[in-house]
């Protein structure tokens, strides 16, 4: 068994997600793919994948081994880079998930520019609202908001965003704007199903103290641009991050309301799983993305200017 063609085979399998898929990846057939994955579990006498006819998943053994086999064909990546061209260039396929609106929003154009400058790169991009398993799904990175998620993950700060609550003049012209969040148990509140507490939302007063209110309405969904296109008909109100409401709040489709009441910003991260070292193309859309969003375009506080990120090797360390 040659251990390092096994030990590749493997980590392909598992960032496809099938067997078919990484034979596809690496040009070989799939029952030579399988043989190296088996003679890899019966060389460490030890499971890394559960089988089934609908799905594959890793074991505790086989996210542990996984893990480490990505850094070890990262560093080898990077050795053979450093070796051949004496610098570290990102180049290949970098697997990134992030929420639907705020990858349709703002991913999108910042991807085109990273791609522009690194042609060697790949992105295969995923979006969806669900919480995801990085390791255990195979992918490098992932953009989230809030919160980091498992311990086992590192989160480098490239932005941040904070909760908008809006109406439409039109709602606000029948229904009077409300002056405190208490006074919301009288409007038709426009939820949204993922947020932490989807009937509870989060404000704050001028001196700090958290403001909580249990809200109610006509509509709840699973789609920010959704309920922002039920509140600009002037069905409700809504409160959502200001990468959402933000354009039609500066067109005057929608009105910010209780802004002394908003709650603290919430960062934005890249998170990646917690290893040694990072792989180029992670460090590199890190940085990338942390000068790109460093003035968020969807401020409703700031010109609608989007930094074109500099050329590599000037971008500033975020926190």
């Amino acid at each position: 068994m040659d251990r390092f063609q096994a030990i590749s085979a493997f980590a392909r399998v598992v960032e496809s997600g099938s067997f078919v898929r990484a034979a596809q990846r690496l040009g070989m057939s799939v029952s030579a793919v399988s043989r190296q994955v088996s003679e890899l579990e019966s060389h460490l006498d030890s499971r890394l994948l559960n089988r089934t006819t609908r799905r594959l998943s890793l074991t505790e053994s086989g996210r542990v081994f996984y893990e480490r086999c990505v850094q070890l064909l990262s560093d080898l990546e990077e050795a053979e880079q450093s070796a051949g061209a004496g610098t570290v260039r990102p180049r290949g396929t970098l697997r990134l998930t992030c929420g639907t609106t705020f990858g349709e929003r703002h991913l999108a154009g910042a991807v085109a520019e990273f791609l522009e400058r690194y042609p060697e790169m790949r992105l295969d991009v995923e979006l969806s609202d669900r919480t995801t398993d990085l390791v255990d799904e195979g992918f490098d990175a992932a953009l989230r908001i809030g919160a980091i998620g498992s311990q086992n993950l590192v989160g480098r700060r490239i932005g941040q965003t904070r909760l908008v609550c809006c109406a439409a003049p039109t709602y606000l012209a029948r229904h009077g704007a409300p002056k405190t969040p208490e006074s919301l148990s009288g409007h038709a509140c426009l939820t949204y199903e993922h947020l932490p507490h989807k009937s509870v939302w989060p404000f704050r007063d001028p001196d700090g103290h958290d403001r909580p209110v249990r809200v109610a309405g006509p509509v709840n969904a699973n789609h920010g641009n959704f309920l922002c296109a039920i509140a600009v008909a002037g069905a409700g109100i809504v409160l959502e991050p200001d990468f959402v409401v933000g354009p039609e709040v500066r067109a005057g489709r929608l009105k910010p309301i209780l802004r002394k009441f908003e709650p603290q910003p919430a960062s934005i991260y890249l998170v990646y799983p917690s290893r040694r070292h990072l792989s180029a193309k992670v460090r590199a859309l890190a940085e990338f993305l942390s000068v790109r969003f460093a003035i968020p375009a969807w401020s409703l506080d700031t010109p609608k200017a989007t930094p074109r990120a500099r050329k590599r090797g000037t971008a500033p360390t975020a926190s």
